[in-house]
């Protein structure tokens, strides 16, 4: 057919209705058809009056060129080739297409992102977007298209590893100027209905682009991306079991893996519970593949780094997320490395902290039986710290986690034993609640134990029988008061410095009253008095000696 030899590159109209070949292929019947005096005049008039209603394809010409733009980069041409006189060979047709392609100025190769930021002409991507509004109006999917395809296009620089580890998280949408800024947020802005499509159609072409061999450079999808999250992040995570069974789909292809990992990733920096959510949808399942693992965890560590309050994310972790990454953190020879697992064991604090959540006095009791079923006497030692302390902290904080453990007893005698032995090492340190809540528990197990006794041998019952004696006499004994003693000593001792100090207070306070100012001026008198006594009798032994001497 004629549509065949000539139309390669172009836009031609189908006529309706179906025609006589005999006069030869297609090639015959365009010209004839344009052509008013031509053969079947009546037939050829009705085509030439309805010729006039199609200039509207100039729609579909934009439609095709935003698809085209998105769908296919080869293709760099923005309107549709014009209509080419039909007696033309098929050659010229060739001809034609490759020299309207040689017209269009390919975007320059900038050394660095930053300077094709600087080349960009914002005025030019205004003027683009402007005629994308005006030719559909009521289709926002292909304006948001069309700017990322813009943007794509004229930035291209060298394109870095899939993770852009080495840049800061808001890289590369940081290097956008204030006015490039406005210009997206603007248009993302009006296109909200239609933002979770456009996320998906920048994964997706990105992903298509890494499968040719000379594929462009994914800045501008990265750019939208990065905008669309940083104002609706759940964006991101409203499609996280497609998303991962996407992943486990192209897993021998890391590039691909990351490249998906990177752009979910990105709403956590905006919104820790999205960010925790992306992570253990997404990251979590495939932490054991030795190709993806290294980001996952320098992805957690670089969350937690941006979000250090830690309560936006409550809620998010339960047992079911976090026992997985207590086995990564502390199981020996598990798919991590040795490097990769110490990293992840110094975010556990963190990640224990967002796993109890916000009111862990309610519900720490669920976590108790996971942490008691991993407490094995063969766990290792650095394990096996963490479950007995954590196991502690459980029947410190939630009351209802001794009900639990008392559920439990008979099927964990092993596990109870450490427990068991941990809480009499450290009784002296434990909170007085706990101790007093202990004692019903205790009597329960020996209870337990007795009637175990007739019916189970084994050394595991028995080592819990002997814990239990050895707790209650803890109970009871309480051993030497040695606390009140220091009690009694203490009160003594302020008693003893209060009494002094009232002592010399009253004294002080006498000294300076009206008696003790009567006191003393009766005792300057009575010292007045003895002293004249004294005198006077002076005076009678001298005139006594006179009177003798004169006698004589």
């Amino acid at each position: 057919m004629a549509s065949n030899n000539g139309s390669v590159g172009k836009w031609e109209v189908v006529k309706k209705g179906k025609k006589n070949n005999s006069n030869g292929t297609g090639g015959g019947k365009n010209p004839a058809d344009k052509k008013p005096g031509g053969g079947g005049g009546g037939r050829k008039a009705l085509g030439e009056s309805n010729q006039p209603s199609r200039p509207p394809l100039k729609m579909s010409e934009t439609l095709y060129d935003g698809f085209e733009k998105m769908g296919k980069k080869q293709n760099k041409e923005q309107v549709p080739p014009p209509a080419e006189p039909e007696n033309k060979k098929p050659s010229s047709s060739k001809q034609s297409k490759k020299s309207h392609s040689t017209n269009t100025v390919a975007p320059a190769t900038h050394k660095s992102l930053e300077e094709a930021f600087k080349a960009l002409d914002v005025a030019d991507l205004k003027q683009q977007l402007a005629r994308s509004q005006t030719l559909f109006p009521e289709n926002p999917s292909v304006w948001v298209k069309d700017l990322a395809g813009y943007l794509n296009l004229n930035l291209t620089a060298p394109e870095s590893e899939p993770t852009l580890s080495s840049y800061t998280h808001d890289y590369p949408y940081c290097l956008t100027g204030k006015e490039l800024k406005g210009v997206i947020k603007g248009l993302i802005g009006r296109c909200g209905d239609f933002l979770p499509d456009f996320f998906d159609h920048c994964v997706y072409t990105m992903l298509r682009e890494l499968d040719r061999q000379s594929g462009e450079p994914l800045h501008g999808y990265r750019v939208c991306i990065q905008a669309i999250l940083q104002d609706k992040p759940r964006i991101a995570t409203q499609n996280l079991p497609e998303y991962l069974e996407l992943l486990r789909s192209v897993q021998n292809r890391p590039v691909k893996c990351l490249t998906i990992m990177w752009a979910l990733g990105q709403a956590g920096f905006y919104d820790l519970s999205q960010g925790l959510r992306v992570w253990l949808g997404i990251m979590l399942p495939v932490l054991g593949v030795k190709s993806l693992s290294s980001y996952a965890i320098a992805y957690l560590e670089r969350l937690l780094l941006v979000h250090a309050n830690l309560t936006k994310g409550f809620g998010i972790m339960g047992p079911k997320e976090f026992f997985p990454l207590l086995d990564f953190a502390f199981m020996p020879k598990n798919a991590l490395s040795s490097s990769l697992q110490e990293q992840l064991r110094r975010l556990y604090p963190r990640l224990k902290t967002l796993a109890f959540g916000a009111k862990p006095e309610s519900t720490l009791h669920t976590y108790l039986p996971s942490f008691l079923s991993r407490a094995t006497p063969h766990c290792p030692d650095d394990m096996k710290r963490e479950l007995l302390s954590s196991m502690t902290e459980c029947l410190c904080v939630d009351v209802q986690s001794l009900g639990v453990w008392r559920q439990l007893y008979t099927k964990h005698l092993p596990q109870s034993s450490l427990l068991l032995n941990h809480l009499l090492k450290s009784w002296n340190i434990l909170p007085p609640k706990l101790r007093k809540n202990l004692e019903e528990t205790i009597q329960s197990f020996k209870v337990t134990n007795e009637e175990m006794r007739d019916s189970v041998e084994s050394q595991e019952l028995q080592d819990c029988n002997n814990l239990c004696q050895n707790l209650q006499v803890k109970m009871r004994g309480r051993g030497f008061p040695w606390s009140k003693l220091l009690m009694v000593v203490l009160v003594f001792a302020a008693g003893f410095i209060i009494h002094d100090i009232r002592s010399h207070w009253l004294l002080r306070r006498f000294h300076h009253s009206q008696a003790s100012a009567q006191l003393r001026g009766h005792s300057r008198i009575s010292a007045g008095l003895g002293k004249n006594n004294s005198l006077h009798q002076t005076g009678l032994q001298l005139a006594g000696d006179k009177h003798s001497s004169l006698l004589l």
